[in-house]
């Protein structure tokens, strides 16, 4: 699908302005080439007839400070992956500071028309810049802000900084966020009048049948296949899954492809070990983005159970594995949350879990492998779902809509 350039849009109003590109500062507090969502965006401001500019962190030091990824100027901050820290621990302000500061130079260092945060801790930065050069400022939410459980431990500093973002969203000419849940949430917090939904979702491809899981793991034919992929997080229930194992039917496996920070698998692996799951449970690393719903599709259904108790964001959120198992033909098994549910029963792609015990996600993964004739059915519906909704065509359509109306003000 052709996006309507900007510069067609603004054509009858400036035909100066016409000639020269708008300029998109982004700023993004991690590796932008690993980062489906920003790079998404960029390259749909690209093909819009924007200039566009990313000054994320790069932890690799042999990478060049600046260089050209499909079109889309990348300016890289080199610091070492320790010091970007997600964990709120000692320290953890200077080094924010530091990366504040750095951040508000590289930025006044880079010519813009408009300038988008994403995520909370690339707004501070992002907010001066636009302050002193009297630019627009757009906050992409890629998640509830100020809402991980060990933030919020750290009493004083959660109410201050509720307090300053709810004064700086309110400066934001423009606020996106992933799942409706966290719009909402959002325009009550922050006191907004609107929250644009961007979700996120990969660009539409028809995805073929594979068995790329099967030929790695040397996996027979009849072995079925319940998919986690991802980030291997302790908020992701993997533990959850890796003691269900026990309680599968004897041709099934439950496979975790995705890589986490340093320790996680071995903490995984250990846990399949003293549950005697070693056969029912197999880690894989992560693959490609390119590759992945090649991968995924190889699968026979997908799997999204997360605790809802954990945090307000993970019982709001709506992450990109939902999407691509769907547009990978995938049915889900998912736990109550939100976003998802309204999803899986809305389009009928999948069922819900009655309940984090065990036992009974053992007994979910079963019953719905048994059933070939429902999971044919969510299988298309699924599919069908992608095919009309959930891709990034969509999705890039409402992004530009946004930006026409920031810069037509």
């Amino acid at each position: 699908m052709k996006i309507q350039s900007i510069s067609d849009t603004l054509e009858t109003q400036n035909d100066t302005s016409a000639q020269i590109p708008v300029k998109i500062c982004m700023h993004v507090l991690g590796m932008v080439r690993v980062d489906g969502r920003v790079m998404c965006e960029a390259s749909a401001f690209v093909e819009a007839g924007f200039e566009v500019t990313i000054v994320d962190v790069e932890s690799e030091g042999t990478r060049p400070v600046e260089e050209d990824i499909h079109g889309i100027g990348v300016q890289h901050m080199i610091m070492p992956s320790w010091f970007i820290s997600t964990r709120f621990k000692p320290w953890f302000l200077v080094k924010a500071v530091q990366v504040i500061i750095r951040g508000i130079v590289r930025l006044l260092r880079t010519k813009a028309d408009i300038y988008h945060a994403h995520d909370v801790m690339a707004l501070p930065a992002c907010y001066v810049a636009a302050r002193l050069r009297r630019k627009p400022l757009i906050f992409d939410a890629h998640e509830l802000p100020l809402s991980d459980p060990v933030f919020i431990l750290w009493r004083k500093l959660s109410a201050l900084s509720a307090r300053l973002l709810t004064a700086i969203v309110a400066g934001c000419a423009g606020v996106i966020t992933v799942s409706p849940p966290i719009a909402e949430e959002m325009r009550k917090r922050y006191h907004i009048p609107q929250v644009t939904l961007i979700r996120n979702v990969p660009p539409y491809r028809v995805v073929a049948k594979s068995d790329r899981l099967r030929q790695h793991l040397v996996l027979g034919s009849e072995v079925r296949i319940a998919l986690y992929q991802g980030n291997l997080q302790h908020n992701r229930g993997l533990d959850r899954l890796i003691r269900a194992a026990a309680f599968l039917e004897p041709d099934i496996v439950i496979v975790m492809m995705g890589q986490g920070p340093k320790g996680i698998q071995a903490k995984l692996e250990a846990l399949i070990a003293r549950e005697g799951v070693s056969d029912r449970v197999r880690i894989i690393p992560e693959v490609p983005y390119e590759e992945l719903l090649d991968w995924t599709s190889s699968a026979d259904i997908g799997l999204i159970v997360y605790s809802s108790d954990y945090s307000l964001n993970v019982q709001m959120c709506l992450p990109n594995k939902l999407f691509e198992y769907l547009m990978s033909g995938l049915p889900v098994l998912t736990s109550e949350l939100e976003a998802i549910t309204e999803v899986v029963k809305t389009c009928d792609v999948g069922q819900i879990v009655p309940s984090l015990a065990p036992s009974d996600i053992g007994a979910a993964i079963n019953a719905m492998l048994v059933d070939t004739a429902a999971l044919a059915r969510m299988r298309n519906n699924a599919l069908e779902a992608a095919r009309h909704e959930f891709h990034w065509e969509n999705e890039s359509q409402k992004l530009i809509q946004l930006y026409h109306a920031v810069l037509t003000r």
